[in-house]
Parts: C-alpha cells; sequence; structure tokens
C-alpha cells in the first residue's frame, strides 16, 4: 500500500498517509461503510446526487466538531440534489451521539472504524494514529471527483467556500 510521509501534519509534525492521492477526473472510490443503526453503507448509492465527502479525525475533537457543524448549516441550504457525508473512524454509537448532542441533522455520518478502507481509498489514513486526515472531496452525480480538498495541518479548518462552489457548480 502506497505511504506518503509528511503529506498531512498534526500541530507540526509531519503525518504518514496510507493509500493513493485521489485526483479530480477519477471516478470516486467505492467503498462500504458502517452507517449509525449499524448497516453497511455503499458510497456508489449516492450516485445520482452530488456528494460533499468530508473526512476527520473525530466528531469528538473541536476542529471536527466546528467542521460538520458548519457543513450542517450550509447542507439546509443545499437542496435535495446535495448530500453531506462526514466520515470517521469514531464508532456508529459515538457518531449518534454526537449528533444529537450537536443537533446536526443534515449531515450523515458514517464510519470507516472496522477496516479503515475509506481512509486507505482516498488515501487519508494517518498511519501513525488509525484516524483520518481532514479531507474534502467533491463528488458529481455519475460520482467522478470534481474536487479535492487535503488540509495540510489536520487541526485546521477545510476550505469550506471553494468546496461549497465546487457542489453548487455541479447542480
Amino acid at each position: 500500500m502506497e505511504e506518503r510521509t509528511g503529506a498531512a501534519t498534526l500541530h507540526g509534525n509531519p503525518m504518514t498517509l496510507v493509500g493513493p492521492e485521489i485526483s479530480v477526473g477519477q471516478p470516486a472510490p467505492d467503498v462500504e461503510l458502517v452507517a449509525n443503526d449499524l448497516s453497511a453503507t455503499q458510497l456508489a448509492s449516492f450516485k445520482g446526487k452530488v456528494c460533499i465527502v468530508t473526512s476527520v479525525p473525530s466528531l469528538d475533537t473541536p476542529v471536527c466538531d466546528t467542521e460538520t457543524r458548519r457543513f450542517n448549516e450550509e447542507a439546509a441550504r443545499l437542496g435535495d440534489d446535495v448530500v453531506v457525508l462526514a466520515i470517521s473512524t469514531d464508532l456508529p454509537f459515538a457518531q449518534t451521539r454526537w449528533c444529537g448532542a450537536a443537533g446536526v441533522k443534515n449531515v450523515l455520518t458514517l464510519s470507516d472504524h472496522r477496516e479503515t478502507v475509506f481512509g486507505t481509498s482516498y488515501g487519508v489514513l494517518i498511519k501513525e494514529l488509525r484516524l483520518l486526515a481532514r479531507a474534502v472531496f467533491v463528488v458529481d452525480k455519475e460520482g467522478v471527483v470534481r474536487y479535492t480538498e487535503l488540509v495540510k495541518e489536520v487541526a485546521d479548518e477545510p476550505n469550506y467556500d471553494a468546496a461549497l462552489a465546487a457542489a453548487k457548480g455541479l447542480l
């Protein structure tokens, strides 16, 4: 499996990302994740919608909390042709608890805790921590990646405006 040392940092410390770097124009890898009700969810099941796919280290951290709440607010204004997914290695139970406490209803949280297949397929698994790096992927209705952002410093927020503009441009 490909490894990219220093592709991201955590508080300035270089981290190793496992998996390939995803490029604009390639098909979005289809992986199976765990929904909050413990059912299996394929990313391909969202074909026909524009998807904003975020990966975060843990919803229980301040930056991930802020990011997911912000995308939740934005998702309410994007309409039914857009779905926003927040993927982490948090357990589905923790994701459910966090969503309830945060009042998040417009973002679908999915867990990559079992096999980290999202992390390794999208090149965002932090080898040293077994957490996902902060990244945003916008996927068009046909399942093709149209925007990517790997946030270099995991403790920083993504470029919300660029991701949202990319998604709105696909409608």
